[in-house]
């Protein structure tokens, strides 16, 4: 005969307690003496009884216990970016240490698990887009949404990088070492089919990632770019094919500076340098985003913006507490830095 699964009712009459004084062991909240909830864990011990069903729990709360995660469409690219992978650290310890579990959901044209998944909020890492499908779904569905990047969406939390002003110091750092000829090769402009390769007027009125359209703004602040190239995904290989199209473009349009939105995409531009025997900092001058430890790259060291992965995906999970605890939905925007390295220099 299968022996009985002990209940929270079993394990109270064993301790001399009512159920209600049981489940306050489990809870950890409430009037409950030292001694009593002793009692309680010792004769749960004693009957093999691990906790209330997690299930019911949840039912009783109205909560899964659970946050929705929102990668893109294409969520296996986030266990081999770099960035990706600092951010979602940063998240998950946050959320893990208030007892939260993620979910990683693919961001896609229609309802699937991300209109069905049971979740008590939804971050967008990076960020919402026009006509945005997945927000769309959420929004029809009440769940609290944070927002990695802006937009601005009403009655969202936002965390986002004051990526602007930092691409604008990075712009007056290249003219101030007599560049005038300076290219940018830039993240995924749209969701309109991922594509690569160079942006007309039309493609950059489209632009409506707001990582990328802020770094093409601030540089925009200083100097108008002699040509920009959109790559397909942020990837060294992206990177490299990106630089040598520029690379290849007539003498009066050459660049002698590429501004990279990634440092991923950076890395690219330096190993199509030394593939045609130029020098980075030298022949010609590479900034990046994000400083990432890239030791693979030595001897040369990237002048970038440096931008705080971990603690930014640490307020992202804030953000979401401070909503599940019925807040209203803050706004935030991290400093970023320009850090020198051996990328840039003079024009020659």
């Amino acid at each position: 005969m299968a022996k009985t699964r002990p209940t929270l009712s079993s394990v109270a009459q064993r301790a001399g307690v009512s159920v209600s004084t049981a489940s306050l062991a489990f809870s950890g909240a409430g009037p409950i003496t030292p001694e009593t909830r002793d009692r309680v864990l010792a004769a749960a011990a004693e009957l093999g009884y691990h906790g209330p069903n997690p299930f019911g729990r949840q039912l009783r709360s109205g909560r899964s216990g659970i946050v929705g995660v929102v990668l893109g469409t294409n969520p296996g690219r986030a266990f081999s970016d770099p960035v990706a992978v600092q951010l979602l650290d940063g998240l998950v310890s946050s959320l893990g240490e208030a007892g939260l579990g993620v979910l990683l959901i693919p961001g896609l044209d229609g309802e699937s698990l991300l209109g069905s998944a049971a979740m008590d909020a939804a971050v967008m890492v990076w960020g919402v887009i026009s006509s945005d499908p997945s927000l769309e779904v959420l929004t029809r569905r009440h769940i609290p949404v944070v927002v990695g990047e802006g937009p601005k969406v009403p009655g969202a939390a936002l965390v986002g990088l004051e990526d602007q002003a930092a691409m604008r110091d990075v712009a007056t750092h290249l003219v101030s070492l007599g560049h005038t000829k300076i290219a940018e090769l830039t993240l995924p402009l749209h969701r309109t089919g991922e594509t690569s390769g160079f942006v007309d007027a039309r493609r950059l009125a489209l632009a409506d990632r707001v990582a990328a359209t802020h770094r093409l703004a601030g540089l925009r602040e200083v100097i108008e770019p002699v040509a920009t190239w959109e790559a397909q995904t942020s990837t060294v290989a992206s990177g490299r094919e990106g630089a040598h199209a520029l690379l290849d473009l007539p003498d009066e349009q050459r660049p002698t500076a590429i501004v990279a939105q990634s440092d991923v995409l950076a890395a690219g531009v330096v190993l199509a340098l030394r593939e045609r025997g130029l020098v980075p900092g030298k022949d010609v001058s590479i900034t990046g985003f994000d400083a990432l430890d890239l030791p693979w790259l030595t001897p040369d060291v990237l002048t970038t913006v440096s931008q705080p992965l971990r603690e930014k995906g640490a307020l992202l999970g804030q953000a979401v507490l401070n909503l599940l605890d019925g807040g209203e939905p803050t706004e935030v925007y991290l400093p970023v830095e320009l850090k020198l390295g051996t990328t840039t220099g003079p024009k020659l």
